[in-house]
């Protein structure tokens, strides 16, 4: 075998999927919809937050607890949980997922104290924890390659628009029925949706068997023997290609993590705004990455249909664009330009989502795509979402916040080195194939 060759037949995806459009596109809607719910029922908990520290006398590290026990358990469970989806079935398996967040979210409002409250928020993130990663090989399998990008970032900002839904839905809930409303809304929201992609999404639908006119033309695939847990490490990790998208998309999201966190604390300090306002204005600032997103994707496919090497420089462009914008913003003195400036550097902060998952779609076989975008989440969460907050707070406490918020940026250049650096690669392993005999 030449040498890399996994990386010229690593994708079995057919360019054209067997489903019609309209299909296709409702498999998307429901899929977006309970990435929704996912979000909204893990982010409803930050509207409630007052209501539960008066009547239950938390602290802010128990409803800090609160709020990381998700987290935490999506990261440790995301990649055993999609080996399983992919073995078990992902269609079978996205309701089964909503349907037990729902149920540990309905039990969040029936939650007496704070240790059944973590109990039930845990739980919640055991349904999630594969939900990302299969959603998105469900959704990717349905259309063709060329719309990856596209796809891709417009379900990741699900994440963000799921996430100022539920703290605006579930603060409006709260403030007139009750914080325990505020979870059972989130609760029904989920159910309902999960009935309907049980309904609507099966594994039939998804691969439909050949008409009898194409059954003589289309080849009976080889049967495959059960990966063992070897096999999955190697297909996971095939080229250092991939390492480097998964080092890469982690490192750059850890600057829209920071960011996004601390925004709410830096418009308090800085611009004098009540934690109100502040808290409204840093939603804004969510929409904008979401939105950001997605427009990053659709561009990425649009100028790589016809050259997939593109979505590398895409991706590069992203990172220093973003650190270019949110370097110079944060040294500018507070005002209109400055607010101008961040708002256009979190439209960049989370446009790598499309282009690294199209590229590990690329680079990885369909069969374990779920499982490779659960350890693409897995480099998110551990390289940025969980981390930047925490060093972004340490780094506050001796330069002060804004100190802090200058250096965050500079994380966006060893993401563009990360995605530099897979690029190179790829292309060495380009030039080994046409040389080899």
């Amino acid at each position: 075998m030449a040498p890399h060759s996994h990386e010229r037949d690593a994708d079995e995806l057919p360019e054209a999927p067997a489903v019609s459009r309209a299909y296709a596109w409702l498999v998307f809607a429901l899929s977006f919809g309970l990435l929704l719910s996912d979000y909204m029922s893990r982010q409803v908990l930050n509207a409630v937050f007052p209501s539960l520290k008066v009547e239950w006398g938390l602290s802010d590290t128990q409803m800090g607890a609160l709020s990381g026990v998700v987290a935490l358990t999506v990261g440790l469970l995301a990649i055993p949980l999609s080996v399983l989806a992919d073995r078990w079935g992902r269609a079978r398996s996205l309701p089964l997922m909503a349907t037990l967040w729902s149920v540990a979210t309905l039990g969040c409002a029936m939650s007496a104290d704070f240790g059944e409250m973590l109990v039930a928020r845990a739980v919640v993130g055991v349904g999630e924890a594969a939900y990302g990663s299969v959603g998105i090989a469900v959704v990717l399998s349905v259309f063709p390659r060329h719309q990856r990008a596209s796809l891709s970032g417009a379900f990741a900002a699900g994440g963000a628009f799921g996430a100022v839904l539920g703290m605006a839905l579930g603060g409006y809930v709260a403030a007139r029925l009750g914080w325990r409303w505020a979870f059972g809304v989130m609760a029904l929201f989920g159910f309902v949706l999960a009935v309907i992609y049980r309904v609507a999404v099966t594994e039939q639908r998804l691969r439909p068997a050949p008409k009898e006119g194409q059954r003589a033309a289309v080849a009976r695939p080889p049967a495959r023997r059960p990966m063992t847990f070897r096999s999955v490490l190697k297909a996971l990790f095939p080229t250092l290609s991939v390492v480097c998208v998964y080092v890469g998309s982690g490192l750059h999201l850890f600057v829209m993590g920071a960011v996004l966190t601390w925004m709410p604390s830096y418009l308090n300090r800085y611009y004098g705004m009540t934690v109100a306002r502040a808290g409204a204005a840093a939603a804004a600032f969510v929409l904008i990455g979401g939105a950001g997103m997605i427009a990053c994707g659709v561009l990425t496919d649009r100028l790589s249909r016809r050259e997939p090497a593109r979505q590398w420089r895409m991706a590069i462009a992203y990172t220093l664009i973003c650190c270019a914008l949110l370097g110079v913003a944060f040294r500018l003195d507070a005002g209109p330009m400055q607010l101008v400036l961040l708002g256009a550097g979190t439209l960049f902060a989370g446009g790598t989502a499309g282009p690294a998952s199209a590229m590990v779609a690329g680079l990885t076989r369909a069969s374990i795509h779920a499982t490779a975008f659960a350890t693409l989440a897995l480099a998110n969460n551990l390289l940025g979402m969980a981390p930047a907050p925490l060093v972004t707070g340490l780094l506050a406490d001796r330069i002060g916040l804004l100190g802090a918020l200058q250096v965050v940026p500079l994380v966006a250049l060893a993401a563009a080195l990360a995605f530099a650096l897979g690029q190179r690669h790829r292309r060495a392993g380009a030039r080994s194939r046409a040389a080899a005999p």
